[in-house]
């Protein structure tokens, strides 16, 4: 189907963009950020076929996708002047990413009949799981356990998949873009989960704290 093969072609760009420029920005050498693109971008899917015992050998037969991604990795070392002082970009190229796999993985847990848990489940390590990998690499906290509303909207992806909205194309595009704006919005306004600290000693509420990027 197109849309499922845009939606990988949107996300396999966007998470390779994002973790080469998460390289450049920690100044690793031409294969840290090559790798790191790679793992971004093909790094959810592999978690996430492992854990719903599908097919891990599909990356290697998915050659144009990973083209795709070193073409990406590639327009990000070999023209930074796009990207250097611009550290927004890449959290947008995240949440394109972020949507675009959440809802990938939700229906692909959807179409072997997985029951719900499942198909968030899936949304998150699919959306997230290259994230994750990522941000270790780059020797970040992963962006997913800090206060940042992040997974939470790679669940919401997969909940709603799971109730049989965003089976067909136009179904598909409008969650896409919702899940796309709800990241950004998120971002934009400074939209913050609770959390505990044994340094505060108190519970952090949700806080409308201006966004801080690195």
């Amino acid at each position: 189907m197109f849309a499922w093969e845009l939606l990988t072609w949107i996300g396999t760009i966007a998470f390779a963009m994002s973790g080469s420029i998460s390289a450049m920005e920690e100044e690793y050498d031409i294969l840290g950020v090559y790798a790191l693109g790679l793992v971004t971008a093909f790094g959810g899917g592999l978690v996430r076929n492992v854990m719903i015992e599908s097919s891990t050998r599909a990356i290697w037969e998915q050659g144009d996708l990973l083209l795709i991604a070193l073409a990406a990795s590639s327009l990000v070392y070999f023209v930074p002047r796009l990207w250097v002082n611009h550290v927004r970009k890449w959290i947008f190229f995240d949440a394109v990413g972020l949507a675009a796999f959440a809802i990938q993985g939700a229906l692909l847990a959807a179409q072997l009949e997985l029951p719900m848990p499942a198909v968030i489940a899936s949304a998150l390590l699919t959306g997230c799981g290259g994230g994750i990998i990522r941000d270790i690499l780059a020797r970040r906290k992963p962006l997913i356990f800090r206060e940042e509303v992040y997974g939470v909207w790679a669940m919401v992806g997969g909940l709603i998949v799971g109730l049989g909205f965003g089976r067909n194309v136009w179904e598909m595009y409008a969650l896409f873009a919702l899940l796309l704006a709800l990241r950004m919005l998120s971002v934009r306004r400074g939209w913050r989960l609770p959390k505990r600290s044994f340094h505060g000693g108190g519970l952090t509420a949700f806080a409308k704290q201006p966004f801080e990027g690195r």
